[in-house]
Parts: structure tokens; sequence; C-alpha cells
């Protein structure tokens, strides 16, 4: 088992979501219970921006929200989150951070 080692950087986790998107909130949802137990950095932005729609074509997206870690491609729709959860004790061991230091941005 890992365990978080001082100065481990969050894992940093953009989001490409559209409005009134189900899986979009549910992916919200999830990231912030997520949030109370690991080191993750949510930046959030639309669709609908020039951005978004950069991200989407890139990653080939068929659908919202796009998610990616640490800029590299993780999901598309509904988010997996047993996946992402292994991924988190893979790198950071069993929830090792109860205070959370969760931060949040969004854009577009």
């Amino acid at each position: 088992m890992s365990s978080l080692l001082p100065g481990s950087e969050p894992v940093r986790i953009t989001v490409v979501a559209s409005e009134a998107c189900h899986f979009c909130e549910d992916a919200h949802r999830a990231l912030a219970a997520l949030a109370r137990c690991y080191p993750v950095a949510v930046d959030t932005m639309d669709v609908r921006s020039q951005a978004g729609q950069a991200l989407m074509a890139r990653h080939r997206a068929p659908m919202s929200p796009l998610v990616l870690l640490d800029d590299t491609f993780f999901s598309s729709g509904r988010l997996p989150r047993r996946k992402l959860e292994k991924l988190l004790k893979s790198r950071y061991g069993d929830a090792p951070n109860t205070t959370g230091v969760a931060t949040e941005a969004h854009h577009g």
C-alpha cells in the first residue's frame, strides 16, 4: 500500500461539462465526495467554450463530461467512480486525506 508523501501534488482533474447534463452533475457529486478523502484539484470548463471544444475534439470525446486526470484522458460520459477511486488508492493509499484539500476552478 502506498501512502501520501509530504509535498505530493494533488491529482489535477479537468471536467469538460455541458449545461443541464445529468452525467456532468453526477461526476461533480462523485468528485466532491472523493475530494473529501484524496488530494484533488478539479478544474471545470464549459463544453461550449473554445478551450472546452478543443479538448473534446482532441480527445474525440463522444459525450460530456470529458474527464482528464493530469491532462490525460480518463473518461467520457458517465464517470467510472470505482475505477477513479481505485486509481486514487493506488496513488495515495486508503483515503489519506480526511480533512479535504480539494480545490475547484470553473472556466468558460
